[in-house]
């Protein structure tokens, strides 16, 4: 068992915001369903708020809604967006743990009952992850090979799952015409 502090420390990579500048923000949804893209914020609308850089392989947390597995690895999609202070980016020593397995296992009951475990608070739904907190959460480790692998089936079956998920749009928008054309008897 490792702590999170030592395999994957917080790294925050600060944003000067510039008023005239569009920004992309990225969110993090619950229960383990990954990133989204926010629309553009201006400069201007984000005021005094602090956001932070994120790169493609970065473990994000959102620490409001963590307990309730706001947790994913950032893709080359959401490489260059913004997240704010409520984001917190680890990122993994490349020869000791990978994003993905990372993920995965905050993600299981046993992940979620730690990141639960670190995040006090009753206030309804906002129980807030603490960094100190975090970073010390242990974590099991296989092998590095091992996690590397994982990560490559992860990456294949989510590749996969993009496939499917095109074929059924590209059904859902084909099969109105079909189903008239039959109708129609010109089938």
């Amino acid at each position: 068992m490792h702590p999170m502090g030592e395999i994957a420390p917080l790294i925050r990579r600060p944003v000067e915001v510039d008023i005239d500048k569009d920004y992309l923000e990225l969110g993090i949804r619950s229960f383990g369903k990954g990133t989204f893209h926010k629309t553009p914020t201006k400069g201007t609308e984000l005021g005094a708020k602090r956001i932070f850089r994120i790169k493609e392989s970065d473990l994000l947390f959102n620490i409001v809604f963590a307990w309730e597995g706001a947790i994913a690895v950032a893709t080359s999609n959401d490489n260059g967006r913004v997240g704010s202070h409520r984001f917190l980016t680890c990122v993994p020593k490349g020869n000791i743990a990978t994003s993905e397995f990372l993920c995965f296992h905050f993600l299981t009951k046993a992940g979620l009952e730690q990141i639960l475990a670190a995040s006090p608070g009753s206030a309804g739904r906002n129980r807030t992850l603490g960094i100190k907190a975090l970073e010390d959460i242990r974590v099991p480790l296989p092998p590095i090979d091992k996690q590397r692998n994982f990560t490559a089936l992860i990456k294949a079956l989510s590749a996969t799952n993009q496939i499917d998920e095109e074929v059924e749009k590209e059904w859902d928008s084909l099969l109105p015409a079909i189903l008239d054309r039959a109708f129609k008897g010109e089938l």
